[in-house]
């Protein structure tokens, strides 16, 4: 404060031997070292003021949060000098800013009839309109694409609507189109490695992610993406290292955890397996039949089979329709127990659920240790 306190006071003292040219310098110095609001003081006892004060005036104010008086300011210039486009646009853009959308929508729609085509004025016109909540924005960022086929917000504005509605060729020829031109738009990247993932084309869709994380745009969302388009390309090591950055970002992501188990336990890690697929218990409040799946998978992986019977029974207590844990659970049994005929009562149990509506392989193996027990049991009598 006693600084600026001393700029004001010397800047009082100097003022009246100022011309307003020196004057309007002496503005811009202070409005660069971070001193705005003296600045904006110097600037408005300026008088008369010129058009290049008012518009020096509008610029500062904007860029100090006085959104208002940066308004006024600006339509002064505008009122001065009507012809001056580039204020247009930049009381335009404030207006949009500021949620003055009518006006924006007015004032750009007098420019484009001016100017039809001026990509940038259409382009302008159909953010507005977004912001209206006008269901005929898209026709104008369309349209802007016609008159610019590389302008970045139009294409990207265009790709995300066809991604949103099912169309990921196009999609992707939006995106690639603009990326031939900037190509670290990381908007346009984000929009292509969607639509490859959302056509299935993960191969192609890695590129774009990576590209994405080397940019420092490696938010979970995008790292999860890159992760499955790993995974789905036999690339479980790259998948396993994109999980842990996820982690990284937020360990108590019940889903990582689950997926990583899984890649650990695909790799024969049955240790790291287990670890993660049980946090993923811990983690989760709904139903965890699955983890409690996954973690008895990796208990009959080390051949402990009284450890995996009780977490397919607690499966099965998480949720009695899992068809896998009801067969999982007398497989375990069956190495585990002495009881033969408890054992094939579990297995007739799942027979008995699932004979006719479940999986062929896993009723195939029922029905075959069905018969082999009845034999056993049968010559051991």
């Amino acid at each position: 404060m006693q600084i600026r306190f001393i700029i004001f006071l010397i800047l009082g003292c100097m003022l009246s031997g100022f011309s307003q040219e020196e004057t309007i310098k002496t503005a811009d110095s202070l409005s660069a070292v971070g001193e705005k609001t003296a600045a904006i003081e110097l600037l408005k006892s300026l008088q008369p003021k010129s058009e290049t004060v008012y518009l020096k005036l509008a610029r500062i104010q904007q860029a100090n949060g006085q959104n208002e008086e940066a308004l006024q300011n600006y339509k002064m210039v505008m009122k001065k000098n009507p012809e001056k486009i580039l204020t247009s646009i930049d009381y335009g853009e404030l207006l949009l800013e500021t949620g003055k959308l009518d006006m924006a929508d007015s004032l750009f729609s007098d420019l484009s009839e001016k100017y039809p085509e001026n990509a940038g004025f259409i382009y302008r016109i159909g953010l507005a309109k977004e912001k209206k909540k006008d269901s005929t924005a898209m026709r104008y960022f369309f349209k802007t694409t016609i008159w610019d086929s590389t302008h970045q917000g139009a294409l990207y504005k265009t790709a995300k609507y066809y991604l949103k509605n099912g169309k990921s060729y196009n999609a992707i020829v939006s995106a690639r189109s603009g990326l031939k031109v900037r190509p670290d738009n990381v908007s346009l990247l984000s929009i292509l490695g969607q639509a490859y993932s959302a056509s299935l084309q993960f191969e192609k869709a890695i590129a774009p992610y990576e590209k994405l994380v080397a940019l420092g745009e490696g938010s979970e969302f995008i790292l999860g993406k890159l992760a499955k388009a790993y995974r789905v390309n036999s690339q479980p090591e790259k998948a396993i290292e994109t999980y842990k950055m996820m982690l990284d970002i937020n360990d108590m992501n019940s889903a990582v955890h689950s997926n990583l188990g899984a890649l650990y336990l695909k790799t024969n890690e049955v240790e790291k397996a287990q670890q993660h697929f049980t946090m993923a218990l811990l983690i989760k409040k709904q139903a965890v039949d699955r983890e409690y799946l996954n973690i008895g998978l990796t208990f009959k992986r080390m051949e402990d089979f009284k450890s995996a019977f009780e977490n397919f029974e607690s499966a099965l207590k998480e949720n009695p329709e899992n068809e896998r844990a009801l067969l999982e659970r007398a497989i375990a049994a069956d190495a585990y127990f002495e009881d033969q005929e408890a054992v094939l009562n579990l297995y007739e149990t799942y027979i008995k659920k699932y004979g006719e509506s479940g999986r062929n392989d896993m009723i195939s193996v029922a029905k075959y240790r069905i018969s082999e027990l009845k034999s056993e049991m049968h010559q051991a009598k």
